[in-house]
């Protein structure tokens, strides 16, 4: 018996469980992760199985998200005379799933890459991210219907593209009803959606500084908006040395 890609042993329940689970959900397939087994495959069982078993659910259920109350399953298995804990994870459909207290980032997201289980990269992050939110507000029905969409043109003229006729069936904002979808009112000229910016006297977010507000129109151009607002809040320092003068944002842009 030991590790693959599909199966993960551990002597006892350690402070890295957590990362294990999140792996199998963001993985195609799932896993299995076995308690009472070394990594060599020597099987030493648990105490108090049925504590324990509590202990993992629990930990599941409050320390990972999205919520993936039945993708996990958690039973008691007796090998060698001794008692194991085996939990079956799927593959979830809310993709990526990360350890709560470290959110949606490196330290938070893992996926399994043969035996062990790795760290993912901020562009898999992202494109696990995209495909979840495209699926998701792909499919709900725009609120209302009658949706102009001059400010879509504007931004395909400036690139020199030309927005077509069938631009609502070619970039998918229509949905199974061929109804616009949640993507296209996002799109529409009007919208009831906003995206507020917040700046801070320092990082204990208790002294608002300033407050302001963009959107209500295509999210095209109110992300526009957001990124000129906080690229004119990134200032830049600037050192003289004997040598040179050196110049640094306030942030990586």
């Amino acid at each position: 018996m030991t590790e693959n890609n599909r199966i993960e042993y551990k002597a006892q329940l350690t402070d890295t469980f957590e990362k294990e689970v999140v792996a199998f959900l963001n993985y195609l397939g799932g896993g299995v992760i076995y308690i009472g087994i070394k990594d060599n495959g020597n099987i030493i069982g648990v105490e108090d199985s049925d504590s324990l078993q509590l202990k993992i659910k629990d930990r599941i259920k409050n320390n990972i998200s999205p919520a993936c109350m039945g993708l996990f399953d958690v039973v008691e298995e007796v090998q060698n005379n001794k008692r194991i804990i085996k939990i079956i994870v799927a593959s979830g459909q809310e993709r990526p799933y990360y350890i709560k207290k470290y959110g949606m980032s490196p330290k938070g997201c893992f996926i399994r890459n043969g035996s062990a289980s790795e760290p993912m990269t901020e562009r898999l992050i992202e494109d696990f991210f995209t495909k979840r939110l495209k699926t998701s507000i792909a499919k709900i029905p725009a609120p209302n219907q009658a949706l102009k969409f001059e400010q879509l043109r504007i931004y395909y003229d400036a690139l020199g593209k030309t927005l077509n006729n069938e631009f609502a069936k070619t970039l998918e904002l229509l949905n199974a009803d061929s109804i616009y979808n949640y993507v296209a009112y996002l799109m529409s000229d009007y919208n009831n959606v906003s995206v507020k910016i917040a700046k801070y006297a320092d990082t204990t977010r208790v002294n608002l500084i300033q407050n302001e507000e963009f959107g209500f129109c295509s999210i095209i151009k109110a992300t526009k908006q957001v990124l000129d607002k906080i690229d004119v809040e990134n200032k830049t320092f600037t050192k003289i040395t004997p040598k040179e003068r050196l110049e640094k944002k306030l942030w990586n842009p």
